[in-house]
C-alpha cells in the first residue's frame, strides 16, 4: 500500500530567502539510538509483538538556511523487527527531506522542531514473513543541539515516522554534526549625492558604542554621545545613519547574530527618542562576529569586538537645490 508523497509547502518556498541569510553552512552528522514499533494493527503482516528494542542508526546532511531555519536530508535503519515464534523478522530503513526550524535557548544550545517527508523500505527477511512495502509518508521531531565549538554539535532528538509499511516507528538518539561555511554579509550601498549650484561637503560621522558582555543595553553616556547622528538626521532630510551590531566570537554563530541584531535595534531606539524619523533613514543590520576589530584572544580584543559600528555617509549639501543621483 504505497502512501503519496506528502509536500511540505514550507521546504519550498525558502528559496527566496537564502541569499539573504548572514549565517549560511552546510553540516553532515550520523546518529545512532533506539527505535519502537507501535500501532502493530495495521502492519502487512501479522504482527503483535517484538521481542527486543531495536538499535538504529544515519547519516544526515543540511543547509542552514538562516539562523533559525536549516534544509535536512539524510538515511536512517531503523532496525530488525523479530517477531515473536517466527524464524523471520523485518528491516525497516528510511531516507527523509524535512525542514528544521531552531530556537537558541543559550549561547551554545538551540531547540529544535523537524516536519517533512520520508521514502521507507519495509523488507522481509527470513521464513515465516512474506510481505514487503514501501513508499512515502509523514515524518516529524524534535531536539536539542549543543554547540561544543564552532564546528562541532551534538544532538539529543526524537523523530516520529508514521506508517511504515503499517505500523509507526519511532526513534529516539544521540548525534553529532560537523559544520563549515559562512556566506559573506551584504554590504549597505552608500549614498551619492550630485550638487547643481554651490555644495557644501558635510563630513562623515562615526562612532562605535561599546556593551557588556552578552547585554544589548546602551548605556546613558553613549546615548548622549548620539547628538551628532539625530541634529543630521534632524536637520538634512536626505540623511540615512547605518547602525551595524558586532560581537566578540564568545558563544554560536547564530546565538552571536541575533545578539548583534538586538544591540543595534537598541541603538537605533535611542535615535528615534527625541525626533520623529522615518524608519528607512536607519539601517539596521546584525554581522554577529563576522568583523572583529581586534583580536578575540585576549579580553582587551573581545571587549573591542563588542561594539554598534554608527556610521552616516559624507553628504554634500546644496545651497539651493540638491538631487539625490538614481
Amino acid at each position: 500500500m504505497n502512501k503519496a508523497f506528502l509536500i511540505i509547502p514550507l521546504a519550498f518556498v525558502v528559496s527566496n530567502s537564502v541569499h539573504a541569510s548572514n549565517n549560511s553552512s552546510w553540516y553532515v552528522g550520523a546518529r545512532a539510538g533506539a527505535s519502537f514499533l507501535t500501532n502493530m494493527d495495521d502492519a502487512v503482516t501479522s504482527v503483535t509483538q517484538i521481542e527486543d528494542t531495536n538499535f538504529a542508526g544515519g547519516v544526515f546532511a543540511g543547509y542552514q538556511v538562516t539562523p533559525w531555519f536549516a534544509l535536512e536530508t539524510g538515511y536512517t535503519h531503523l532496525g530488525n523487527a523479530k517477531l515473536n515464534n517466527r524464524q523471520g523478522s523485518y528491516e525497516s530503513q528510511v531516507a527523509d527531506v524535512v525542514t528544521k526550524f531552531s530556537f537558541s535557548a543559550t549561547s551554545h544550545l538551540d531547540v529544535y522542531a523537524k516536519a517533512g517527508a520520508f521514502y521507507y523500505d519495509w523488507n522481509a527477511i527470513g521464513s515465516g514473513v512474506d510481505s514487503n512495502d514501501n513508499g512515502w509518508a509523514p515524518t516529524a521531531g524534535a531536539g536539542l543541539e549543543y554547540f561544543i565549538n564552532k564546528n562541532l554539535s551534538a544532538r539529543l532528538e526524537y523523530q516520529y515516522y508514521n506508517d511504515v509499511g503499517g505500523p509507526d516507528i519511532q526513534f529516539a538518539g544521540l548525534g553529532f554534526a560537523y559544520h563549515w561555511g559562512n556566506s559573506t554579509p551584504n554590504i549597505a550601498p552608500k549614498p551619492v549625492y550630485v550638487d547643481q549650484v554651490t555644495v557644501t561637503t558635510l563630513e562623515v560621522l562615526k562612532l562605535s558604542v561599546p556593551f557588556d558582555f552578552d547585554s544589548s543595553t546602551i548605556t546613558k553616556t553613549d546615548t548622549d554621545k548620539l547628538t551628532p547622528f539625530e541634529l543630521r538626521l534632524k536637520e538634512q532630510g536626505a540623511t540615512k545613519v547605518y547602525v551595524i551590531g558586532h560581537t566578540d566570537d564568545k558563544g554560536s554563530e547564530t546565538y552571536n547574530q541575533n545578539l548583534s541584531l538586538k544591540r543595534a535595534q537598541s541603538v537605533a531606539d535611542a535615535l528615534r527618542q527625541h525626533s520623529s524619523i522615518d524608519d528607512t533613514r536607519i539601517i539596521v543590520e546584525g554581522r554577529g562576529e563576522l568583523e572583529p576589530v581586534a583580536s578575540n584572544n585576549t579580553k582587551e580584543g573581545r571587549a573591542q569586538n563588542r561594539r554598534v559600528d554608527i556610521i552616516s555617509p559624507s553628504i554634500d549639501v546644496e545651497t539651493v537645490t540638491q538631487v539625490i543621483a538614481e
